[in-house]
Formats: structure tokens, C-alpha cells, sequence
């Protein structure tokens, strides 16, 4: 039997992902002889069956192996082996699961012939499922299923097919929302479960990462799609501050004498016109990192619980937020990708790279916005999600501190940079996704949430900078 044979096989079978699987290539041998195993459970794009392994003389026969010789493999695809081999798997329901119903509008050209304009509202459910890369179109009856069946005790196949529409069941398993016991879907579950997540905060957390988005096409199709005047298009924009009572009624305060923080807090401009031509010293690159992520000192608070104390706070102490840097113009300091030690106050080395690769990869970080591309360093402050959650498990507000920690790093690296005449810059859109292939980081265990970054401001202004006090660019 050839790989095209497995693969037609294959496309007419329920059991397969999505009807595309090829089969690997087969050594030569004769019908009778045995041979390696040849379908496996896999989610790499190439044999995908959620059911079973299908594998010829494998002498570790169990519930989801079985052995055959080679000319009784067709057969054992079509016949009733399959199913009875199937009724044996172990099942649950993924333990993070959210709902979203989304509408879309779609040309129809029967309905021209009603008079209307052809166009109909179409409302689709999907499944949000942290442990899969993207949402799952679904029906309500599928969700009716899914939510009754338990995320924790596991149940064998042969008992919900018995319980439920077994075309049902298929379709679930088949869109991995319904995890076999030892899948790869199954552990990346386990693992959500083992960090402690709460539902809600890992469901909006996965839901919103992005890859490979270009900002600059975006940007354009805005433009297109909202041709004439904003303000026509999205109405009057809300007062920038809530008036809670009359103008007379207001309690005036005294004011503050100017100090060197104004001063600072002045000059704090994000910066969009960086200088390719010059290069960050590395006492201003140290200086920068430490102030900002480096570690002041290491307390013992209990047998094996260490706190670590910053220049910023951090729920608990914790401190839960790592320093991925994308370095470029640095001198004493090889371009590539670093790791930055807040307790020893040192770089490790990821891997090192020409200037243009550093450019392109800065580019792809920072979605293509190109006025962040020249930064000297960027800095992806990434969560270690089992730091803050080992402690504030299932926690409604624990998800919330990870973004409140890189809210305080990002303006305290502002305020460092802008002390050594530096600039800086910050911006959630970002390619969270290619960050995390980059640095070979597990989206399970630890993520970006921004990127921020830091360098020389050029001396002249080709991108516009928000600097209304015109502290940074005089008049």
C-alpha cells in the first residue's frame, strides 16, 4: 500500500483533523512483512488523527496501538476495528474555554432576487481555547455538549458516544476541545492548569497575540475604508477630563515648586526619531537596565521564597517581569538577542546577529511601525506567568498585576533614559507570537506584553514626537 493510498483513505475518514493528512513514506518490504509504525496522533500539519495510532507489528499493544500488517491497513481504516480501537480513548473537556459569538456580513445572490442589496448577517460561535493557536468556529449545540462534559474526570469514548450524538463528539474531539488523555492538546491543557490561570484572564490573554501583523497596511486600509474626515466617521471625541461639578465649586490647590523631577518628568518625550549614526556607550546601557529591572537586593522571606527588591513594585514582590533585549547599536556588546540577569547584572547571550537581521526582527517586534525600528536596545518585558500565579492562584486581579508591573518598568526606563539625555518609547502593538519563536520562549509558561526600548534621539525631526511643552523640540 502506497502514501497516496493512506492519504485517500484518510480524507474520507471522520477521524482525521481536517481531511488534508498525508501519510509518511513506507520502507520497501513485502505484504507479510512487519514494518515501522506509520500513523501517528500529531498536530505538525502532516498525519493528524485524534483517535489512533495505527502502527504494524508494535509489540506495546494498548488502547490506542494497534498492530496489522501491511495489506490489512486499508481495510483497518474502513472497517468497524477503528471504532471499537476509538471507544476505548479517554476524554475531557480543555479546562479553558470562553465563548464568542462574532458577526460577519456575506454577499448572497439569491436574495438580489427579493429586491434587497444581496447582503445578509451571519452569526458564528466561536471557541476561545487558550491550549489551541486560534478560535474554533462551533454551533450551539456543540457548546451545549461541550459544557456538560467534565474538565476533570476523564471519561472513555464508548460512554459519551453513548451519552451524546456521537457525530458530536467526533467533531469536538477533532477540533481539540475535547482532549484525549496523553494528546499533545492534553498536556498543553495540563500545563495551563498546573500555572494556575484563571479562565477569563488566559482566554483574553492567548486571544490577543499577534503574528506577522503589518501596522503599516493596517494603517492604509483605515485610511481607504474612512475616507473623508475622522471625526465624520467616528463622531466627536469624549472631553479629556470628567467635569464632577461646577467650575465655582472647585477647590483650588496650591501649587508645587518646580524641582528636577518636573524637569525630567518635562523632558519625558517618546521618542520616534532615533540616530542610526551614533551608538549607545555601555554605561549608559548598563545604567538604563539596571535602574530599570536590576535587582537592589534579594530577600530571603522564607524557606525557599526569595523577594527581590526594585526601583518599581510589584505584587508581592515578586517581580515576575523578565528582560528579553534585542540590542543594536551598543558598544562593547555584539548585536543578537540577550537575556538580561536583574541579580547578577549581566547579559546572556541568545544569539548573535548581523545589524540588518537585528533590523528586520525589529521591525516584525514592533509590527512594522518604523520609527521604533532604529532603537539602540529593545526590550520585550516578558511575564514569567508561574512567578505571579504560584502565589495568587485562580486570582481575579493576578493577570491585572502583570500588566500594572510593566506600566511602572516602562515609565521608570523613560525617566532613566531621558536622566542620561537618552530617549525611550513604548507600544502593545506588537507581534507577540514571532517574539516568543525569537526567543524560544514557551507562550504556556512566559509572554510578551510590550515592547519597549531605548537609544539616542537624532537631531533632527522626521517623525512627529508628542512634545506639546516643546521641551524636547524647540521652536
Amino acid at each position: 500500500m502506497n502514501p497516496a493510498e493512506f492519504s485517500q483513505v484518510a480524507a474520507r475518514r471522520k477521524y482525521w483533523n481536517d481531511g488534508s493528512a498525508t501519510a509518511t513514506s513506507l520502507p520497501p518490504h513485502d505484504d507479510d512483512q512487519i514494518a515501522q509504525p506509520i500513523i501517528v496522533p500529531s498536530t505538525n500539519g502532516q498525519l493528524q488523527s485524534p483517535y489512533v495510532r495505527v502502527c504494524y507489528g508494535a509489540p506495546h499493544l494498548d488502547k490506542r496501538v494497534f498492530a496489522c500488517r501491511r495489506k490489512q491497513a486499508v481495510a483497518l481504516l474502513r472497517s468497524t476495528i477503528v471504532p471499537r480501537i476509538i471507544h476505548a480513548m479517554q476524554l475531557r473537556r480543555c479546562a479553558f474555554l470562553m465563548f464568542e459569538p462574532r458577526q460577519r456580513t456575506e454577499f448572497d445572490l439569491s436574495l438580489l432576487a427579493n429586491g434587497s442589496n444581496g447582503l445578509r448577517e451571519v452569526i458564528e460561535l466561536f471557541a476561545i481555547a487558550p491550549h489551541l493557536p486560534k478560535a474554533v468556529v462551533t454551533t450551539a449545540s456543540e457548546i451545549a455538549t461541550l459544557v456538560s462534559i467534565s474538565p476533570s474526570t476523564w471519561s472513555d469514548l464508548a460512554v459519551l458516544t453513548a451519552q451524546y450524538p456521537r457525530e458530536t463528539i467526533e467533531l469536538l474531539v477533532r477540533s481539540r476541545l475535547l482532549v484525549p488523555d496523553g494528546s499533545e492538546e492534553a498536556l498543553r491543557d495540563q500545563q495551563l492548569r498546573d500555572n494556575h490561570w484563571r479562565n477569563g484572564s488566559a482566554a483574553m490573554h492567548f486571544a490577543s497575540r499577534w503574528q506577522g501583523v503589518d501596522t503599516e497596511v493596517s494603517q492604509q486600509q483605515f485610511v481607504d475604508i474612512n475616507a473623508g474626515s475622522l471625526l465624520d466617521r467616528l463622531g466627536p471625541a469624549p472631553p479629556p477630563v470628567r467635569e464632577r461639578g461646577a467650575s465655582d465649586e472647585l477647590q483650588s490647590l496650591p501649587s508645587t515648586r518646580p524641582t528636577a523631577l518636573d524637569a525630567l518628568l518635562d523632558n519625558r518625550v517618546t521618542c520616534r526619531n532615533f540616530d542610526c549614526s551614533r551608538s549607545l556607550t555601555i554605561d549608559q546601557f548598563s545604567a538604563v537596565l539596571y535602574r530599570t529591572f536590576g535587582a537592589r537586593n534579594v530577600h530571603d522571606y522564607a524557606p525557599g521564597v526569595q523577594l527581590l527588591k526594585k526601583g518599581v513594585p510589584s505584587a508581592g514582590g515578586l517581580h515576575p517581569t523578565e528582560a528579553y533585549l534585542l540590542v543594536q547599536r551598543v558598544d562593547g556588546v555584539v548585536p543578537g538577542l540577550y537575556h538580561y540577569h536583574p541579580i547578577d547584572h549581566a547579559l546572556e547571550p541568545i544569539r548573535t546577529m548581523s545589524i540588518d537581521e537585528t533590523n528586520a526582527l525589529a521591525k516584525t517586534f514592533v509590527a512594522s511601525q518604523a520609527y521604533f525600528v532604529d532603537a539602540h536596545v529593545m526590550v520585550m518585558p516578558t511575564s514569567r506567568f508561574i512567578r505571579n500565579f504560584w502565589k495568587y492562584r485562580n486570582h481575579a486581579k493576578a493577570y491585572r498585576a502583570l500588566i500594572l508591573d510593566v506600566g511602572h518598568l516602562s515609565q521608570t526606563m523613560y525617566l532613566a533614559a531621558t536622566e542620561l539625555g537618552l530617549a525611550a518609547f513604548i507600544t502593545a502593538a506588537v507581534n507577540e507570537i514571532d517574539i516568543e519563536n525569537a526567543f524560544g520562549l514557551d507562550p504556556l509558561e512566559e509572554g510578551p506584553l510590550a515592547v519597549c526600548g531605548f537609544g539616542i534621539r537624532g537631531l533632527e525631526r522626521n517623525e512627529i514626537e508628542f512634545d506639546p511643552l516643546n521641551a524636547v523640540w524647540p521652536e
